[in-house]
Parts: C-alpha cells; sequence; structure tokens
C-alpha cells in the first residue's frame, strides 16, 4: 500500500512539474507566432489513449506512459519541426528555453509559501530565501553533473524513478509543506537538466542553435531528428539503469 501510494504521489507530482514545463514551450512558441499542433502529457512514443480538447491548431492530449511531456510542432503535412525550425534564432531560442524557465519560476512559487508556513517567515524574507535555494541547488546539481561526466563521482549518485517515487511518497506523507518542497526541488531539477547541452534535450537544441549561429548555416531538420533520436535513446538506457540501481537498493 505504501509502494502504491509512493507511485501515485510521483505519477501525480511530476505530471504537473512536466505540464509546467511544456506550458513554457507551449506559451513561447505561441508568443512568437509558431503553431503548436500537439500539447500532450506522457512518454513521446507511447500511444495516445485521449484527447482532451482542441484550441485552434492545438489538440491537447494525454499517452499511455504518464512520464514525460512534449508540444509538437509539426502536423500530417509538416516536415517534423519545419514550423519551429522557420522561425528567427530568436524566436527558436525564446520557445527552446521557455519550459525550463516556467520550472525555475514555478520552483520559486512553491517555495516563498512552502519556507513561510514552515519556517514562520514573512513574505519578503521567505522570497529571498527562495531565490537564495533555487541559486544553492542550481549550483550543486550543475556540480553533480560536472562531477559525474568527469568521474569524480559515481553514478551510484543518481535516482531514477523508482528512487524518485519513494521520495514523494514520503513527501506526500510528510505533510503539505514537504509536499511543496519536494515538489519545487523536482521542478528546479527538471528545468536545470533540460538546459544542459545534451542531445534531444532543451540545451542540446539551443547548443546546435548556437553552431547554426557561428556557422551562419542551418542545420538541416533530419540531421536534428536523427542527434536527438540519439539523445533519447542514450537517456532511455541511463534511466534503464539508474531505475534498476533504485530497485538494487530496495530490494538489498
Amino acid at each position: 500500500m505504501i509502494m502504491v501510494t509512493a507511485i501515485f504521489a510521483f505519477v501525480c507530482i511530476f505530471s504537473l512539474v512536466v505540464l509546467v514545463h511544456e506550458l513554457g514551450h507551449f506559451l513561447a512558441a505561441r508568443r512568437v507566432g509558431v503553431p503548436v499542433y500537439e500539447f500532450s502529457i506522457g512518454f513521446p512514443f507511447s500511444p495516445r489513449i485521449v484527447t482532451l480538447f482542441r484550441h485552434r491548431e492545438t489538440e491537447f492530449t494525454l499517452r499511455l506512459l504518464p512520464l514525460g511531456g512534449f508540444v509538437s510542432f509539426s502536423n500530417e503535412d509538416d516536415e517534423e519541426a519545419e514550423k519551429l525550425f522557420g522561425a528567427s534564432r530568436v524566436s527558436r531560442a525564446l520557445v527552446m528555453s521557455g519550459g525550463s524557465l516556467f520550472n525555475l519560476v514555478f520552483a520559486f512559487l512553491l517555495f516563498v509559501p512552502a519556507f513561510m508556513a514552515g519556517e514562520g517567515v514573512p513574505l519578503l524574507s521567505a522570497a529571498s530565501v527562495s531565490m537564495q535555494t533555487i541559486g544553492t541547488v542550481a549550483s550543486e546539481t550543475i556540480h553533480l553533473l560536472f562531477t559525474l561526466f568527469t568521474g569524480s563521482a559515481g553514478m551510484e549518485n543518481l535516482s531514477g524513478p523508482v528512487g524518485i517515487a519513494v521520495l514523494a511518497g514520503q513527501a506526500a506523507s510528510g505533510g503539505w509543506v514537504n509536499l511543496l518542497f519536494f515538489t519545487g526541488f523536482l521542478s528546479l531539477s527538471l528545468g536545470i537538466m533540460n538546459m544542459l547541452p545534451f542531445p534531444g534535450l532543451d540545451g542540446g537544441q539551443l547548443a546546435m542553435l548556437m553552431i547554426e549561429t557561428v556557422r551562419n548555416k542551418p542545420i538541416g531538420a533530419r540531421a536534428h531528428q536523427f542527434i536527438n533520436l540519439a539523445g533519447i535513446m542514450l537517456f532511455i538506457v541511463l534511466s534503464l539503469f539508474v531505475t534498476w540501481q533504485d530497485i538494487s537498493r530496495i530490494i538489498g
């Protein structure tokens, strides 16, 4: 029963954080005039289970696997992301960074009431502490990832969906203040991770955009697809590895 509660809490919290992230991409795209044909919560390659509603050209959908989300800039008559790649580089950068920006803002909005309730501090002090917390967590996360890539730290420092689900269950059972903190930290982590210059992530898209700017020559849509697909496959392999690592910790 405890594990069921943990899984349910994780799916709900993670879906909310992903929803905020994709909403950032969606609103940024709308702002710069890039059409969005699908706004979906769920793993991109999993089957669509329901279309919730349609607004203008955008279908709002749910996918079978609730881990992830995406916004699609292509329809049946377009090459993948053709509309986005046809926009200016500044517009593309805004769309690519919109998701992480929303995650950071969302984390701040969660931390403020959490510090006010948990620490008993006034609004302005809570806002100041929240900004300091975001800066500290961002710095420590980047440092951890750097040490992982350089080999200074081992992969045992990473947690996958199972490990995060356990933490989500603990946060849910610890009261609403703990839940606010946990959701804020998860949103912050997702925002930071997505800005890493890794293929398949928003930061990887920005890195390719910088390469285009330096070369003064666009990277073809097919090359984008191949690079992103390779990154996604590597990310899936890494996720499976850390998931197995989490399970081994639990049963060990």
